[in-house]
């Protein structure tokens, strides 16, 4: 595929930004869309290419094809925050991106998720797992990509790149940041959301960004709709981010404390957020690990960076240490 451009949805988030980021880097033009352009684009990170931001909601069809005129890829990264109200919104969002799509002959990007999948596709998961979620957002996830395959009957292409849990240091509405840690303050302990010795795949989202730029690269070797799935990091028994969040912060003695599902339960019906949460639980109560085969026989190897690196900019971009702390410790002076 050349290099053309492409329309980021989402770059205000954590994987949208970092996926228009990593296009920037690789030398695509990049619009980005957003309902307050000047808003999103005095956020973005000092120092680094800009996307060119256009005004626009997902959630308007007519928005998105004006903003996806010319593009050869649409990036659909955008989620409603704080896992809520996903029942009225993610697939009217996917119906506008797929009506651009149609209208533009551009291929489809979606960051993809394992809530798709049910116990009986665990706990190592191919792309052709069957997909029997039992919850509500899994069963919503479930309709945008059965959307997306069937639009590619009628020449819509797609490519979905899934992943683990994502953490990052621009990802605030995630596991890592809303169950093991508190942005915006110094580390006081780490939750623990998972059944004690049960492992759990996180991606770094910088990774994740640097593999789609790479996989829509390879547009020759793609089908019309495709599926990869990454390793990332996998923590065999709950120890592993842990441990790597002590080290991050200099303290080897940072408490641990259970995550109060209990609670959750008797606080859920008034909280809608604790009531999606709690929703998930099931994946960290039993293993649940992503092949990444097909993607390695692509790309030969998969971006990847090291834990401690990873784990130590996502803390510091949450706030949660000293500016220069988490290079510091990763040994990144």
């Amino acid at each position: 595929m050349d290099k053309a451009t492409a329309l980021v949805l989402g770059a205000t988030g954590g994987i949208g930004g970092e996926t228009a980021a990593a296009l920037l880097r690789r030398g695509w033009q990049v619009r980005a869309l957003a309902r307050d352009p000047a808003r999103a684009a005095a956020q973005w990170p000092a120092g680094t290419a800009r996307p060119q931001w256009v005004a626009g909601d997902a959630m308007d069809a007519d928005s998105v094809i004006a903003a996806a005129h010319g593009a050869s890829l649409i990036v659909h990264a955008v989620n409603p925050p704080g896992y809520r109200n996903w029942g009225s919104l993610v697939l009217p969002m996917i119906d506008s991106t797929l009506r651009a799509a149609e209208a533009t002959g551009a291929r489809i990007v979606l960051p993809g998720t394992v809530y798709n999948y049910g116990p009986d596709a665990f706990p190592f998961i191919a792309e052709d797992a069957p997909q029997h979620s039992r919850t509500r957002k899994g069963a919503i996830r479930v309709q945008m990509e059965r959307r997306l395959r069937a639009a590619a009957d009628r020449g819509v292409r797609t490519l979905i790149v899934r992943a683990g849990d994502f953490f990052g240091p621009r990802a605030g509405n995630n596991w890592f940041s809303q169950g093991l840690v508190k942005p915006g303050r110094p580390l006081a302990a780490i939750g623990d959301p998972a059944r004690p010795g049960v492992g759990h795949q996180w991606a770094y989202l910088p990774d994740v960004a640097e593999t789609i730029a790479q996989l829509v690269e390879h547009e020759a070797a793609l089908q019309p709709f495709d599926t990869f799935h990454m390793g990332g990091h996998w923590d065999a028994d709950g120890t592993r981010m842990q441990a790597a969040i002590r080290r991050a912060s200099g303290r080897p003695g940072l408490p641990l404390r259970r995550f109060p599902w209990g609670l959750m339960a008797l606080a859920s019906p008034f909280v809608p957020l604790l009531r999606e949460l709690r929703e998930m639980r099931y994946l960290w109560q039993q293993p649940v690990r992503l092949d990444n085969a097909r993607l390695l026989a692509l790309l030969g190897s998969e971006p990847h960076t090291a834990l401690d690196a990873a784990v130590g900019a996502t803390l510091e971009g949450l706030g949660c240490l000293a500016p220069g702390a988490g290079a510091l410790a990763a040994g990144h002076p």
